[in-house]
């Protein structure tokens, strides 16, 4: 889950670390009157779930209330990325002297919290790491000991931060590493870490991702979570506990494991073909739960066909059989359906699609002939199972 910078924020100063002041505002008058309230110079934020505000104009300085309330209009229902402006984060300016880049993120290779420290803040990591690599400094941190003060101060050290700052850097880096495990986040990113004239440390941003396994843990964070920000299948997806990705193609898969429906997707683009979405509807899947994941994939306007990928091991194919034929009984499915059941039960399944007779249905014997076939459905041909 996905936090604005105002709601990272919120938890970095749970942990200690410095922020601005500032208020959210959902209107050009609630913009103004929050400029009022902080006083001087404000920065208007735009809180999109996506970086490039900056490049895109979601963020301007403002003078005073009245410039805070003209700034806010021009950026409320900005397009940026394709994420719409709803909400705006009204903050204190900051006279800034130079800028860091320090992120924690959470390295599935190396089963280990991977550290980024950096004095190019405020750009693109991605263009630091490729141009200037010597200029990024990252360390593996040891989950059981966690960050310790001498691997902080080592990892400053490595990344040239300069001497007179070098201390408050230590201790933010300690105190967001301190965020990171105890909100059970998978990133955590600064950037910039801005460094004021007099020499203060201060986080200006904040990019905040926790891991929605542990969100149980932490209801206060689940409460923050944008509905409306949410792609609608995917929201939906969410809503009928479905693990759901939307992608950019047109042919939709449902399978039932991860690795299986990772395969399905590769066996899609070797046919040719675009995957719509990634949906797993996991091991044991009854048929109501596939009722429900067809109908997130057909609310997906871009699906010209679906994929249904199965080997059952939990699952039984009997239960994937009743649920397509329950899903057309009951949904306006006007897409072509082609099937691979493999597994528990599966010859039963086959005999259920058989007897149902449905006309929007093909039974493939082979992944790889399954793939084409929805593939060559989705461009309006056929192919040979």
């Amino acid at each position: 889950m996905d936090l604005y910078e105002h709601q990272g924020k919120e938890l970095f100063a749970r942990h200690g670390v410095n922020v601005s002041a500032g208020k959210v505002a959902y209107t050009p008058e609630e913009a103004e009157q929050a400029a009022k309230e902080l006083g001087g110079q404000v920065v208007v934020k735009a809180q999109v779930l996506m970086g490039g505000r900056g490049k895109a104009g979601g963020i301007k300085l403002a003078n005073d209330p009245a410039e805070a309330k003209a700034k806010a209009e021009d950026i409320i229902g900005l397009d940026i990325k394709g994420h719409v402006v709803r909400r705006l984060w009204i903050e204190d300016a900051s006279d800034i002297d130079r800028e860091y880049y320090f992120s924690i993120n959470f390295d599935r290779t190396a089963k280990m919290p991977l550290l980024m420290l950096s004095t190019e803040g405020g750009m693109d990591i991605e263009e630091v790491a490729e141009k200037t690599p010597e200029k990024l400094a990252t360390m593996h941190v040891d989950p059981v000991w966690g960050l310790r003060a001498f691997e902080a101060r080592q990892l400053a050290f490595q990344a040239n931060i300069d001497a007179d700052v070098r201390n408050k850097v230590v201790a933010m880096m300690l105190q967001l590493y301190d965020a990171f495990v105890k909100e059970d986040a998978m990133l955590v990113e600064v950037n910039p870490l801005l460094i004021t004239p007099d020499g203060e440390v201060k986080a200006l941003d904040s990019k905040f991702s926790v891991d929605d396994n542990a969100l149980f843990r932490h209801p206060y964070i689940a409460e923050m979570r944008d509905v409306q920000a949410q792609d609608p299948q995917e929201q939906m997806a969410h809503e009928k506990g479905v693990t759901y990705v939307k992608l950019d193609g047109e042919v939709g898969i449902l399978g039932n494991g991860a690795g299986l429906v990772m395969s399905t997707l590769d066996v899609i683009q070797q046919a040719g073909g675009r995957p719509a979405n990634f949906l797993d509807v996991g091991g044991g899947a009854t048929a109501e739960e596939i009722v429900a994941s067809l109908e997130i994939i057909l609310s997906d306007d871009k699906v010209r066909s679906i994929f249904f990928n199965i080997f059952g091991g939990i699952t039984r194919c009997t239960e994937v059989a009743q649920g397509i034929i329950t899903a057309l009984e009951q949904l306006d499915v006007q897409v072509p359906i082609v099937v691979r059941l493999d597994g528990t039960a599966s010859e039963e399944g086959l005999k259920m699609l058989a007897d149902a007779n449905l006309s929007n249905v093909t039974v493939a014997d082979t992944m790889l002939g399954a793939a084409a076939e929805a593939v060559a459905l989705a461009s309006g041909t056929t192919a040979t199972v």
